[in-house]
């Protein structure tokens, strides 16, 4: 055999490891991160309940503040909507809040186009720990195809989406704190 042949071998053998890998990965990811917030449960609920509001917290607006956001929907609750496109870092898709319990939980549909096709459910948890403090879990979670998987293997999931959650969670801190 001669050396291209034996590059095709290794080359094979390589790719075959790393589908071999990824296939072993659970077939859903799940991204948590959370927050302790010097505010009630009604004064953070106000703000992940109205999509609006998210300009002023979301780590993706800092990224591209020239990006075009759409409205459809209510302007709180269940049904209200927010279509984007902006850079490469923010990409394009849409949010859309599928259920929102009162001063508890909101949950978003989110719907990726660029810069990939992904369809996953976020979830902004609430729970009061007492004396005007409130834990905030913003998770996101949804299925892990054969190339999400791959993919998680070079760029982690958790490691991108985590970091994201942490300064989204942090400006809403500080906005949330700045109200109580």
């Amino acid at each position: 055999m001669d050396t291209f042949g034996v590059i095709l071998v290794l080359l094979a053998f390589a790719i075959g490891g790393v589908l071999l890998i990824a296939s072993k990965k659970p077939d859903v990811f799940r991204v948590e991160r959370r927050a302790s917030i010097n505010a009630p449960a009604g004064t953070i609920f106000a703000e992940i309940n109205t999509i609006r509001a998210w300009e002023a917290w979301s780590p993706w607006q800092k990224r591209d503040p020239a990006m075009r956001q759409d409205y459809s929907g209510p302007a709180a609750g269940v049904g209200a909507a927010q279509a984007w496109e902006g850079n490469n870092q923010v990409g394009k898709g849409k949010m859309t809040i599928t259920q929102s319990l009162e001063n508890q939980k909101v949950t978003f549909q989110l719907d990726f186009e660029k810069p990939f096709k992904a369809n996953n459910i976020a979830e902004l948890t609430l729970q009061p720990e007492g004396n005007g403090t409130t834990t905030v879990i913003w998770a996101m979670h949804g299925p892990a195809n054969l190339m999400s998987k791959v993919m998680d293997l070079v760029m982690n999931m958790d490691k991108m989406c985590g970091r994201d959650f942490d300064a989204g969670l942090a400006s809403l801190k500080a906005i949330c704190e700045a109200k109580a």
